[in-house]
């Protein structure tokens, strides 16, 4: 599979590797529907031009992630192409850092633990089923693909920080979906890829004190600094266009090992 001329959604679009590779996929000649709840989307979308298109949504509502299938089904096809959604890259998450106690000994909010799950590993999961039932209605290409799907875990997946449970589980289930999820959609020529990214320059580190994240860069065995959102473009760029990736996890992350 080709960027050039089929069509993209992407979530978490507004901001951060979301944005970045959306830009990446324009560059390379493809078209975009971005999906996000933040204003910015509209903003984004505008920069990009004519081949980004944008559907405001919720990535656990069905019906929001539906119209952005729908969507990108409709770019896809735009002056008779035959394709509709040839690829889902899922950036749409949140971070959450709560303790299973407090300094009190007060258990952890469970409705907190529950929105983070929500978001992060069953919003995932909704934008998955829903990408999947377009694609498979594709002309086969070469090796008979007919589309690609690549979902966003982390390094807190294997090696989750203290405070890390709800945001760790999440990624984790995130990552355990990818195999069967390619063993399964491989009759109907969908391939199912994840990346794990370590510590990125993205809108959910701005929050973080300068020194921490400089103590945080200087974990990174190499290069000493953060990853920058092109860096998973890149990656999302070489998922799509090699048919040899399915059904993996790739770590992102300069070496980090999270203690």
């Amino acid at each position: 599979m080709q960027l050039k001329d089929n069509s993209f959604l992407i979530t978490g679009a507004a901001s951060g590797l979301g944005a970045a590779t959306a830009e990446r996929i324009v560059a390379g000649g493809g078209r975009v529907v971005l999906c996000d709840l933040s204003d910015a989307v509209e903003a984004h979308a505008a920069q990009l031009g004519e081949a980004a298109r944008t559907v405001r949504g919720d990535v656990t509502s069905a019906a929001d992630m539906q119209a952005a299938v729908d969507a990108a089904v409709a770019l896809g096809q735009q002056n008779g192409g035959q394709a509709g959604l040839s690829g889902v890259i899922h950036c749409a998450g949140v971070v959450s850092v709560a303790k299973l106690l407090d300094r009190d000994g007060n258990p952890a909010n469970l409705d907190a633990y529950a929105r983070t799950i929500q978001i992060n590993l069953v919003g995932t999961f909704n934008v998955m089923r829903l990408a999947a039932a377009a694609m498979s209605h594709n002309p086969p290409g070469e090796d008979g693909e007919r589309g690609v799907i690549i979902n966003t875990a982390s390094v807190a997946a294997f090696d989750g920080q203290v405070g890390q449970c709800a945001y760790s589980a999440s990624k984790a289930g995130v990552a355990g979906m990818g195999l069967p999820a390619a063993r399964e959609l491989s009759r109907h020529g969908v391939r199912v890829m994840t990346i794990a990214p370590g510590v990125f320059e993205t809108p959910m580190m701005s929050d973080i004190p300068e020194d921490a994240v400089a103590a945080l860069s200087a974990s990174i065995p190499f290069p000493k600094r953060l990853g920058k959102p092109d860096e998973y473009a890149r990656l999302a760029e070489q998922i799509v266009t090699n048919p040899m990736l399915n059904g993996e996890v790739i770590r992102l992350d300069g070496g980090i090992r999270m203690q």
